[in-house]
């Protein structure tokens, strides 16, 4: 599977996003009961913030999944673990659909973790799924994550997992 990237505009994007984050699917998103301006609001307070990005993943120019990279040394992580130079954070959420395809998450992740470390700055990939998440703990394994430890973040409580290239590179077979 191909996906192209593309920065996400914040009111051009935001029922798109809307539909997704509000999805039953999407609990783990934590804004099942957010409005349509709530939505444009985040995105337009992530497009200001120089440490915080959301991109579209798209498949023939339909967008299939968000991506949001940040830095965890300054977002979302602050205080809670120690950053390393070359650490970038990670949240990805695949749209929501009734005809799912065996595999199509999986290599979204993988397209994820391809396209921050083709960034040479890029030494190792954080998430902070919650801890009750299995489904995208089993997929973050898969693409060689390893959980250190759980944290207590005000909104969860999460499974702090780290990966490196040469893990990516190990799990996956995708060299970047």
């Amino acid at each position: 599977m191909t996906f192209t990237f593309r920065t996400v505009d914040a009111l051009k994007d935001g029922e798109l996003l809307h539909s997704w984050v509000t999805h039953p699917k999407a609990a783990f998103w934590m804004m099942q009961d957010a409005k349509l301006e709530d939505v444009e609001r985040a995105y337009m307070e992530i497009a200001a913030d120089e440490h915080h990005h959301a991109l579209l993943g798209l498949q023939g120019g339909v967008p299939v999944f968000l991506m949001e990279k940040y830095d965890p040394g300054r977002r979302e992580l602050v205080g809670l673990y120690e950053p390393r130079p070359g650490d970038v954070g990670m949240h990805f959420l695949v749209a929501p659909t009734d005809t799912p395809v065996h595999g199509f998450t999986r290599a979204v992740i993988t397209a994820v973790l391809a396209h921050l470390f083709e960034d040479a700055a890029v030494e190792r990939v954080v998430v902070e799924p919650d801890v009750d998440n299995k489904a995208v703990h089993a997929l973050n394994e898969a693409v060689g994550f390893v959980p250190e430890r759980e944290i207590q973040k005000p909104e969860k409580k999460a499974l702090l997992s780290f990966c490196t290239r040469e893990r990516f590179l190990a799990a996956t077979g995708v060299a970047v």
